[in-house]
């Protein structure tokens, strides 16, 4: 086990020094539970955002924010704790190829025959120009230096603001593409991106971002036929061999207009298996409340059946 441990460990690290996904051991058959969350100390003199913190730990914006309620995103002040949330639950869902959680802004890719996964943050879709979330498709194409042919919808919202679209826009800096893209289905793309920012954020005009190692990544990697399947997945909920509950919530995406101008917080729906355990006693009600409330984004452990539903 210490071994295993150890190569988790050792992955994770490879993968940050060269600026890509954390990449984890998948773990054994009935569990989804993998990583571990840290801290970090902002040094004194600190002149960075929270976004290069975030992307120090291949984090999104989004989910240093849920992790950090109340530290300044703009510049974080000297002697503060972030928590670094890199521990997390596996979709539910079949682990093979790209799979897309809108909700938590992640993207997790299972390469074949490795045992591993790598989870990667992403930036998707403005308001009003969502990315897909309930849809199951493959890549058809890649294209490296990739020219962005802006829609007519889009064209008209830059006019709205006094900006002007070319039809065409030629690979280069001012490419919202970046320099890689992973072509989806036939209208939407997994891309790199011109902007420093928007990773963890909606941005975009309905595709997927991610930063320049990340995507490059992907793009080297990936071929051409690889299932990607999008899924909006705010609570995931998890049992593991050794009995113990696991619940992670995230913000979930607003739904409309009305939801998105709002002061008020998205309603949060209940997984039937997490509702069947609260009736059965299985977990720790308040707990569950308390992590519903607090949308951490982090898994929070709500029972262990060795010792009850209380035994937290």
């Amino acid at each position: 086990m210490a071994r295993v441990l150890l190569l988790a460990v050792l992955l994770m690290v490879a993968a940050m020094r060269a600026g890509l996904a954390v990449t984890w051991l998948l773990p054994p058959e009935g569990s989804r539970l993998v990583g571990n969350t840290f801290s970090v100390v902002v040094p004194e003199g600190n002149t960075e955002s929270l976004e290069s913190f975030a992307a120090t730990y291949s984090q999104g914006l989004s989910n240093m924010l849920e992790a950090n309620p109340g530290v300044d995103p703009f510049l974080p002040a000297a002697g503060t704790t972030l928590v670094i949330p890199q521990q997390l639950i596996l979709p539910d869902t079949k682990r093979e190829g790209i799979v897309i959680n809108v909700a938590e802004m992640r993207l997790y890719y299972y390469p074949p025959d490795t045992n591993t996964v790598e989870v990667l943050p992403i930036g998707i879709g403005q308001a009003g120009r969502e990315t897909p979330r309930n849809w199951v498709t493959r890549v058809e194409r890649k294209q490296e230096a990739p020219a962005w042919v802006p829609t007519a919808n889009t064209r008209r919202e830059y006019e709205s603001r006094g900006e002007t679209l070319p039809a065409m826009v030629p690979p280069g800096p001012e490419n919202p593409m970046g320099r890689y893209a992973i072509y989806i289905g036939r209208l939407y793309a997994i891309h790199g991106t011109n902007a420093r920012f928007g990773i963890g954020l909606r941005v975009s005009q309905g595709c997927i971002r991610l930063r320049d190692a990340d995507i490059k990544y992907l793009f080297d990697n990936v071929p051409v036929g690889t299932r990607v399947q999008i899924i909006d997945r705010p609570v995931k909920f998890t049992t593991e061999p050794d009995g113990s509950r696991w619940l992670e919530v995230h913000e979930p995406l607003s739904r409309n207009r009305v939801e998105f101008e709002s002061n008020k917080r998205v309603p949060l729906s209940m997984q039937p298996v997490l509702r069947k355990a609260m009736q059965e006693g299985s977990v720790n009600a308040a707990a569950v409340t308390e992590a519903m409330e607090r949308r951490s984004g982090m898994p929070v452990q709500i029972g262990f059946a060795s010792t009850g539903a209380n035994g937290l």
